[in-house]
């Protein structure tokens, strides 16, 4: 999907993905030390409007105008000292040129392209981390086609936790987490068939439901 099909699919509907953010970025990032954040294809900003609430200062980049739009809207009922701490950029994810301070963290969630174009932004990504960064990469798990439910039905947009790693494999960041997720879809905003914002409680937790499979790999990089 290019720009013009992501605008009309985001026109077509209010908050494709809920407001929610994703139960796996929440997981992994709670708690933490805030600082700067990239948020790599932000769509509507659910995730980089947690982040801000929890402290951070945010870039929430994204090739549709119309999730920026609504990012923007949305920033608009937040409280002041939320609002402020949230940029919104349009661009493209593959071609992203990040400031020389870089990042103390870079989110990719669900970024949907082939596996060159992936690869690609993947290594911006890296590239945007400044010492002691992390890198949090999140999507459909290429298993989901024959082991869970949802999530494009196209395996040259999807990949692998291994792929990510291969991908990164130059860029010297150490490897906190490299893993296959699952959670239950039924009832999530946007779960059509469609990639993106997922937040609901894991099978294990809710003892049942439709299955999806997540890929879930945190990188960090040395120093700090």
């Amino acid at each position: 999907m290019d720009s013009q099909d992501w605008d009309d699919r985001y026109a077509a509907s209010e908050l494709v993905w809920g407001a929610a953010p994703n139960r796996w970025v929440v997981r992994e990032l709670a708690g933490r030390t805030p600082g700067h954040a990239l948020d790599l294809a932000a769509g509507e900003g659910r995730n980089a409007i947690w982040l801000a609430a929890q402290g951070w200062e945010v870039t929430g980049l994204d090739f549709s105008a119309v999730a920026l739009e609504r990012a923007e809207r949305l920033t608009a009922e937040l409280p002041d000292e939320v609002a402020d701490r949230l940029t919104w950029r349009h661009g493209d994810a593959r071609a992203y040129e990040a400031p020389a301070a870089g990042y103390d963290l870079v989110l990719v969630a669900y970024l949907q392209i082939p596996a060159a174009e992936r690869r690609a932004a993947l290594r911006r990504a890296a590239d945007a981390l400044s010492p002691g960064g992390t890198l949090l990469v999140i999507g459909h798990d290429l298993s989901n086609l024959t082991e869970g439910v949802g999530g494009p039905q196209d395996p040259a947009v999807l990949f692998t936790p291994e792929d990510v790693l291969a991908d990164l494999a130059d860029r010297g960041l150490r490897t906190v987490r490299a893993e296959r997720v699952h959670r239950t879809v039924d009832g999530e905003p946007g779960h059509k068939g469609a990639a993106g914002a997922e937040s609901g409680e894991s099978a294990e937790a809710n003892g049942g439901g439709r299955v999806a499979v997540d890929a879930l790999v945190r990188l960090e990089r040395s120093g700090g």
